[in-house]
């Protein structure tokens, strides 16, 4: 699946951004999906994903501030980030990896990669 991400941008510690990610087909049930981001001289790192039974799975620094959502209609998914912190400076990614039967909830073999969003926040 094609996935392209959208709505990266500069904020002030504290401001919010909301990334959206296209994807090419639909996604029903065949594809785990998820946000990384990769900050300069870092690791990729998992930042949002879905388990099987559709419930959000996040990283632990940033629970309670970021939201994963899908729309399957629009064959879209979204992060809304909020109480940003220079720390979430990174590039960021939406992925997807087909998976039939569903095994999602982590962030491991993911195959698909949008291009990425820079997210960048100053203090």
């Amino acid at each position: 699946v094609h996935l392209v991400e959208s709505g990266g941008g500069s904020v002030q510690d504290g401001g919010s951004l909301r990334l959206s990610c296209a994807a090419s087909e639909y996604f029903g049930n065949r594809y785990c999906l998820a946000w990384f981001r990769q900050a300069p001289g870092k690791e990729r790192e998992g930042v949002a994903t879905f388990a099987n039974n559709g419930i959000p799975v996040y990283a632990d620094s940033v629970k309670g501030r970021f939201t994963i959502s899908l729309d399957l209609a629009s064959n879209a998914m979204y992060l809304q980030m909020i109480i940003l912190k220079p720390e979430d400076t990174a590039t960021y990614y939406c992925a997807a990896k087909f998976s039939v039967p569903r095994r999602c909830g982590d962030f491991s073999r993911f195959t698909d990669w949008g291009p990425g969003t820079q997210v960048t926040v100053s203090s």
